[in-house]
């Protein structure tokens, strides 16, 4: 049983105990999130289980199947899409509007940073780094914007996106990309030329999106493999792969109940 940190709610924790599990991948998608399991596992009481629930559910991270029944949602490559068009379209806008906004020597500390941390996403260490590079770098975007409606999209898509992140996994050769594409968004915001900056956010989000569902992709052909390579392992010498699965339907074609 976990305890609840000292000075926060219930409902507070257990929404950030699930957010994290679920972005992590720790919970799947379609893992059922029973009531009394899950306020048991986190030590919280159901009330505070059932506040985080609607949160997530208003995040789009679970679906509520039915009165009872909870689950992780799914997302697949449309989804991925459809989450980047709405990507492009906010941070296009952002990186235009922090362009011309006050404060913007901080994006030139920025772009150094970030390209000093191209040199350092060799190990784990350097890539929480970085990650924690970009959501500095996303604080200063929201602050220099100050648009409290742009601001409250983009959290929601990027609470997405930390999920994404981790299903896409890391490559190192895209990770150094990635950085050297942030450092051109933050010096064009830094110079204070928005048609750049904008330009540039296009850019990295084409190829960002270009990898992630490359990697997705490169996944499911690795499962689809071995889910052949098991096919073929369980039919009986001399039998055609296939036969094995044949003979558990009924005469109608049917599957036979076990």
């Amino acid at each position: 049983m976990t305890i609840v940190a000292e000075g926060m709610r219930a409902g507070e924790f257990a929404y950030r105990a699930l957010l994290e599990e679920i972005q992590s991948g720790s919970l799947a998608a379609g893992t059922v999130l029973a009531e009394v399991e899950q306020a048991e596992r986190l030590g919280v009481s159901r009330t505070p289980l059932r506040e985080a629930l609607r949160r997530l559910t208003a995040d789009g991270l679970v679906e509520q199947l039915s009165p009872r029944i909870t689950v992780v949602a799914a997302i697949d490559a449309d989804d991925i899409r459809a989450l980047f068009a709405l990507r492009r379209a906010l941070e296009e806008t952002t990186a235009r509007a922090a362009a011309s906004a006050d404060g913007r020597a901080e994006f030139t500390e920025l772009a150094a940073r970030f390209a000093d941390a191209a040199e350092a996403l060799g190990d784990e260490e350097g890539r929480a780094q970085y990650y924690a590079l970009i959501a500095r770098f996303d604080e200063a975007l929201d602050a220099a914007v100050g648009n409290d409606y742009l601001t409250a999209a983009l959290r929601t898509v990027r609470t997405h996106l930390v999920r994404v992140r981790r299903m896409a996994r890391d490559k190192p050769a895209r990770l150094a990309a990635s950085a050297g594409e942030h450092r051109l968004i933050a010096e064009a915001i830094g110079s204070g030329d928005g048609d750049l900056a904008a330009h540039a956010t296009h850019v990295h989000l084409h190829n960002a999106l270009a990898s992630i569902l490359d990697s997705l992709n490169t996944e499911d052909h690795r499962v689809s493999s071995r889910a052949g390579s098991a096919g073929a392992r369980s039919t009986t010498p001399g039998e055609p792969a296939g036969s094995a699965g044949a003979r558990s339907t009924t005469p109608s074609g049917k599957k036979a109940r076990a």
